[in-house]
């Protein structure tokens, strides 16, 4: 296999492994400074669910980057 078809067969890989971290960091820093100050994760939700719920989506989605990486 030549350079061209390894960088057309992983650039989905890194470009869903990159949106996946991105995201999961991004929530999983958002949602820890919303329970640091005190303020509601979600308008309207019970506080402990939606910031469990907020940390399991979080640490999924940065699993699934990891694991988009690590098919490269």
């Amino acid at each position: 296999m030549d350079r061209v078809d390894a960088v057309t067969e992983n650039l989905p890989a890194v470009f869903a492994g990159a949106v996946f971290l991105l995201f999961g960091g991004c929530l999983l820093v958002w949602t820890c400074v919303r329970i640091a100050l005190g303020v509601p994760v979600a308008e309207g939700a019970r506080t402990g669910t939606a910031a469990a719920l907020a940390l399991l989506f979080s640490v999924s989605s940065l699993g699934l980057g990891l694991w988009c990486f690590g098919r490269i």
